[in-house]
């Protein structure tokens, strides 16, 4: 663990940490916070244009009164760099098991929420295998825009419009204004709109802006992140798993994402719970995921 020659502001009140990576010859600067002590637990925020291990703060927090918590920065989103590179899942699959291998020195379990889940899963394929067991909290493998059955040159028309100088900036300032960042939360990310409140709304917005912030979340959007090919592969990857797992569904969640959940959980090897919420259910319901998944990372 690599103490940092700069100061990212602390966001769940933990220590803050970098770990540089190079990718084709390239050194990018991934942060990530560390909180409690005990046995190491991973815990790594969903994909999308508000990604930040700001989501993870409430689980941190009530993790880490028994487990040494560090909480992930994606690439392209965070504080973590935002180069203007080519997203695909290829560099993630290859960033995180770089990481936990640079940053723990046996086996972690792992607390992945929304398309980070579904890497998760992808990495358990490797031998020897990363993880002690994995939570899976909300799992999706499927981009928005793939969500709705927009179709691939449609999609990768839209990332590279967003992407291109001048109109892309405009188009992802447009997507991104906080009344329509409220507007998805309430549609497909939270339940209590109530919880909405400008303060919040506020540290999603300035999460979003943040300079090279529109070059990672195009990607997902557009469905050119989606760790999977195909509901098979889901389910294949999800059947071959020999490490411990559980699901975390949340009653409210999109249909389409719901019924992949459900899918998932009905393996029989896999331990799986339904409680309120939707694909933020993790920050959203902080209290009963921490509830639920704390017996089951015990006894590692």
């Amino acid at each position: 663990m690599t103490a940092l020659d700069y100061n990212p502001i602390a966001q769940m009140g933990g220590n803050v940490r970098s770990f540089d990576w190079v990718w084709q010859n390239q050194s990018y600067r991934l942060i990530y916070e560390i909180k409690g002590n005990g046995t190491p637990i991973l815990l790594l925020p969903a994909f999308s244009t508000v990604s930040s291990r700001l989501e993870m703060r409430g689980l941190a927090d009530r993790l880490s009164s028994q487990f040494q918590v560090v909480a992930l920065d994606w690439l392209g989103f965070g504080q973590s760099s935002r180069p203007t590179i080519d997203y695909n899942p290829t560099l993630y699959k290859q960033l995180l098991p770089a990481f936990v291998a640079a940053t723990f020195d046996r086996p972690v379990a792992v607390v992945a929420a929304g398309h980070a889940a579904s890497y998760a899963m992808q990495v358990a394929q490797q031998l020897p295998c990363p993880w002690s067991k994995m939570v899976l909290l909300a799992p999706t493998w499927k981009g928005p825009l793939r969500v709705m059955g927009v179709p691939t040159p449609m999609r990768d028309a839209v990332r590279e419009l967003v992407r291109s100088p001048g109109i892309g900036q405009a188009l992802y300032t447009l997507n991104t204004a906080p009344a329509f960042l409220k507007f998805m939360y309430r549609q497909h990310v939270y339940v209590n709109a109530d919880r909405l409140t400008q303060e919040f709304m506020q540290q999603k917005y300035d999460i979003a802006t943040k300079p090279g912030a529109r070059f990672a979340p195009a990607a997902f959007v557009t469905g050119t992140l989606d760790p999977m090919e195909s509901h098979e592969e889901f389910m294949q990857i999800g059947a071959s798993l020999s490490v411990p797992t559980m699901v975390v569904i949340g009653e409210q969640s999109p249909a389409q994402s719901k019924a992949e959940m459900e899918a998932i959980a009905e393996l029989p090897h896999i331990e799986s719970y339904h409680i309120p919420g939707s694909l933020g259910l993790h920050e959203e319901y902080a209290d009963e995921v921490a509830q639920i998944i704390k017996p089951f990372l015990q006894n590692q």
